[in-house]
C-alpha cells in the first residue's frame, strides 16, 4: 500500500545556498570546523573575523540538515527548563543559561538590523500553555522561576489561539526567523574574509598530537592543525563517550493554510505530544507552522502516522485547508538536558565539541560559536564551566544515563531476535520494511516506480538493527539515532558509513 506524500520543506526551497566543492588534497590551516549547520558556519565565520585562517567541512551540502528543516525559533524558552534547572543547578547557573541565549538572540538581532538580512525576522512573545490539569502546577512552577531569575514573562489563563488552554507561562522579548538567508549572509561573509568550505567531505577521524590534529576525511585525506572543532550534531571525535551521553529525537513540522486572521506569538503545549505553533510568511502568504511529536529516533510508530495527526490537529483547532510543506528533523539531548560545548574531554586541549542543543539549535548555536572562539583564543567566557563537556551532574546524569543505556540494550536485543518473514517481493509500491533474503534479514524500499534496494539493516555504528521510517523513506538506528537513505547512505551520525547495499 502506498503512503501519503508531502511537498518538499519549506526552508530549502525558499533560499539556495551556494555549492562548494569536496575536499580533494591534503592541506593545512590554523583552524578546520567540522558541520554545516548553524552552529559550524557561525563559528567559522567569528573565527575568520578574529584573523584565523579557516576551513568548514562538512558531510553533506551546507544546511542540509537539521538547521535547513527548523521551526527557527529565537528564544531562551526551551520548554518548562527553569524550575528544573533552579533545582538541579541551582539558580546561578539557570540564569546563566537565560542570559546566554537572550545574549544569542541579541547577537541575530542585531546582525539582521546591520546587515538588513531578509530573513522573515519577527519580535515575538513565547508561550507555553497546558489545558490538562495535570501540568497546571508545572506551569506555575516555571511562572515563579522567572521571577526568581528574573526574567520579563507573566502567568496567563488564556492564550491568543482557539485551542483550549487553562493555564500559560508568557517570556516576552523573543523572536522568530528564516535561518537559511540568514546563514547565508553568514557564509558569503566568511568566504570574503578566506574561509575555504568542503562539501560532500565526511570526516572520519580527528587525532591530536602534541599541539597538531590532523582531521581525516573518509576518502583519506587531511587537514593539519591547531584546533579542530566539531560542530555536528554528533561529535565525530569520541573520546568523550558521547554516543552514551547523548539520545537523539526525531520532531515534525508542517506548514498549514488556515483561514481568518493567524495569531501573532509562538506557542508550545506543555503535555506530550508537543504541539507548536506560530505563524511563517513565505511569498508573502501567511502560513501557520505546527510542529511536534517527539520521539526518539527509530523507536515509535512510523513517521506518516505523526505527520497525521498534526495534519489533524491543524483542522480541528485551525480550519487548515491544505498542507503545504512538511519536513521533520533530528536532535540529540545530553544526559542532564544542558548542551556539551568547549573541550571534547579533559585531555584533549585543541578538540572542541558543541552538540546536544536539544531542538533549541538556534540561539545555542550562537552561545557556541562565540564560546568555542573566546576557548580557542584564550579568552574568559563566563558561560565556559556551565556548557563543559567535562562536566558531570550526579542528579540527574546517573539516573539518566543508566536509563538511556538499558534502552539501547534492550533495543540492540530485540533487534536481533525479531524474526521477519516477509519477502521483498511482498513489497507494493513506495513501501520498504524488514524482509528476508537468503535466510538473512535485511531491508528493502520498492520505490513508486518499482525498483528494489535491498541494504543490510546493521548500522555502522554499533551493530544495532535500524528501523524503517515510512514518514521520511529512511532506516533509522534506535541505538544512538544514525539515519541512512533508503539507499543505505549514512544522513545522521554517528555512523559514518553507509549500509551494505544486497542489491
Amino acid at each position: 500500500m502506498g503512503l501519503p506524500t508531502y511537498p518538499e520543506s519549506y526552508w530549502l526551497a525558499t533560499a539556495s545556498m551556494p555549492s562548494y566543492g569536496k575536499l580533494e588534497e591534503d592541506l593545512s590551516t590554523e583552524v578546520a570546523v567540522i558541520g554545516g549547520g548553524i552552529a559550524g558556519i557561525t563559528t567559522a565565520c567569528l573565527l575568520a573575523r578574529e584573523g584565523k585562517r579557516v576551513v568548514l567541512a562538512t558531510a553533506d551540502k551546507l544546511l542540509n540538515g537539521t538547521t535547513g528543516y527548523t521551526t527557527a525559533k529565537l528564544t531562551a524558552q526551551h520548554d518548562l527548563i527553569y524550575d528544573e534547572y533552579i533545582g538541579h543547578f541551582g539558580e546561578e547557573k539557570a540564569r546563566l543559561y537565560y542570559e546566554a541565549n537572550m545574549e544569542g538572540l541579541e547577537f541575530v538581532r542585531r546582525l539582521v538590523s546591520e546587515a538588513g538580512i531578509d530573513c522573515d525576522f519577527a519580535e515575538e512573545d513565547a508561550w507555553i500553555y497546558t489545558n490538562s490539569g495535570s501540568k497546571l502546577e508545572a506551569v506555575e512552577k516555571e511562572y515563579e522561576a522567572y521571577k526568581r531569575l528574573g526574567i520579563p514573562g507573566s502567568l496567563e489563563k488564556s492564550i491568543p489561539l482557539t485551542v483550549p488552554a487553562r493555564l500559560a507561562v508568557v517570556m516576552r522579548g523573543q523572536a522568530r526567523f528564516h535561518p537559511v538567508p540568514y546563514l547565508r549572509h553568514l557564509t558569503e561573509e566568511f568566504v570574503r574574509l578566506g574561509g575555504r568550505i568542503f562539501e560532500d567531505t565526511t570526516i572520519d577521524k580527528v587525532e591530536e598530537n602534541g599541539d597538531t590534529v590532523t582531521v581525516t576525511s573518509a576518502d583519506g585525506r587531511t587537514i593539519t592543525c591547531g584546533d579542530a572543532v566539531s560542530c555536528s550534531h554528533f561529535p565525530i571525535p569520541d573520546s568523550g563517550f558521547y554516543f552514551a551521553r547523548l539520545h537523539c529525537e526525531s520532531s515534525y513540522a508542517i506548514a498549514v493554510r488556515a483561514p481568518g486572521e493567524l495569531p501573532r506569538g509562538m506557542y508550545i503545549s506543555a503535555e506530550k505530544p508537543n504541539r507548536s505553533v506560530r505563524t511563517i510568511t513565505y511569498g508573502g502568504e501567511k502560513l501557520l507552522l505546527l510542529g511536534g511529536e517527539s520521539h526518539k529516533v527509530g523507536q515509535k510508530e512510523p513517521g506518516f502516522v505523526h505527520y497525521e495527526a498534526l495534519e489533524d490537529f491543524a483542522k480541528k483547532e485551525f480550519g487548515a485547508t491544505d498542507i503545504v510543506y512538511r519536513w521533520s528533523a533530528q536532535d540529540f539531548e545530553a544526559t542532564d538536558k544542558l548542551p556539551y560545548i568547549g573541550h571534547v574531554s579533559e585531555g584533549k586541549k585543541h578538540i572542541y565539541v558543541a552538540t546536544g542543543f536539544r531542538k533549541w539549535g538556534m540561539t545555542t548555536s550562537v552561545v557556541a560559536a562565540r564560546l568555542l572562539t573566546d576557548l580557542i583564543l584564550g579568552r574568559d567566557n563566563r558561560y565556559a564551566e556551565l556548557y563543559s563537556p567535562s562536566r558531570f551532574h550526579a542528579d540527574p546524569d546517573v539516573g539518566t544515563l543508566a536509563k538511556e543505556n538499558l534502552n539501547v540494550a534492550g533495543q540492540l536485543i530485540s533487534g536481533k531476535l525479531e524474526w521477519v518473514r516477509r519477502k521483498p517481493e511482498d513489497l507494493g509500491p513506495d513501501e520498504g520494511g524488514h524482509v528476508r533474503v537468503n535466510g538473512r534479514k535485511a531491508g528493502a524500499y520498492r520505490s513508486p516506480e518499482g525498483e528494489l534496494f535491498v541494504v543490510d539493516t546493521t548500522c555502522r555504528h554499533m551493530g544495532c538493527e535500524v528501523a524503517w521510517n515510512d514518514g521520511d523513506r529512511t532506516w533509522d538506528c534506535p541505538c544512538h539515532g544514525s539515519r541512512y537513505t533508503f539507499r543505505g547512505e549514512v544522513i545522521e551520525g554517528p555512523a559514518k558509513k553507509d549500509l551494505e547495499r544486497l542489491s
